[in-house]
């Protein structure tokens, strides 16, 4: 099985004023090809500031990231940048869509940066992203027209846009209510069958049952790793939620 990503003896400082935070103390992770997995912890624990080391958002204070066999220590900030479109889809919590402009638009924004794709393949792979979330009839809509669910598919399309190696998820459920979490949870669960790499942060227990391995952080390090026997399919869960009833 092949290793995307290689996380090795890592650690994570921050200083604030004369007091050092030790955010991360020493992380090794191994991430497979086709895996699901979800990194869990209380906050404070250092899941998110794994996240953003693993999404090229921040640099390690010790240790190695190495991701897809290139290791992140040995390029500088505009080749990080350049791997981070090339190589990474981003889910935020907060869905980060650009508010004035429709869903098609937002979903090309990745190529934009990409000047290897032209612009009408930039439009075709928006719009074939969006109908792979079952959004072909919202491509013109803006997110203020969209329910939060709806939003969350779009920034879902956004990150496969590229056709990324790993796609990376922040709490990407923590503001949609419960059937419409597990309807998105059911798109991670399609999208990883089909061959994606996915890592979810999450602090939701039976969020994180939906993936194949749980990683779970406490105080900077890593407690235990889970491979998740009693796994949730997303798409029976839905079935036993009433369509206009949440639990």
């Amino acid at each position: 099985m092949k290793k995307l990503i290689e996380i090795i003896d890592l650690k994570k400082n921050y200083y604030v004023g004369e007091v050092t935070v030790h955010a991360l103390r020493g992380i090794n992770m191994t991430v497979y090809e086709g895996e699901f997995v979800a990194i869990m912890g209380a906050s404070g624990s250092g899941k998110s500031t794994m996240l953003n080391i693993i999404g090229c958002l921040d640099k390690p204070t010790e240790g190695n990231y190495i991701l897809d066999g290139v290791s992140m220590a040995e390029l500088n900030r505009n080749q990080l940048a350049t791997l981070r479109n090339m190589k990474l889809g981003f889910v935020f919590q907060s869905y980060n869509l650009l508010p004035r402009t429709s869903a098609l638009d937002n979903v090309e924004l990745p190529l934009l940066y990409n000047s290897s794709v032209r612009s009408r393949e930039r439009r075709n792979r928006a719009i074939k992203a969006l109908e792979s979330v079952n959004l072909s009839d919202r491509m013109d809509h803006k997110p203020n027209q969209l329910s939060g669910g709806q939003q969350q598919r779009v920034a879902i399309a956004r990150s496969l846009v590229n056709d990324p190696v790993v796609i990376l998820a922040d709490e990407a459920t923590g503001n949609l209510d419960t059937r419409t979490s597990f309807e998105i949870m059911a798109l991670f669960q399609q999208l990883n069958r089909n061959g994606k790499t996915i890592v979810f942060v999450t602090h939701e227990a039976d969020i994180a049952r939906c993936a194949t391995r749980n990683v779970i952080f406490k105080d900077g390090l890593i407690l235990k790793e889970v491979e998740v026997k009693d796994r949730i399919d997303a798409l029976e869960m839905l079935a036993s939620i009433p369509v206009d009833q949440d639990i």
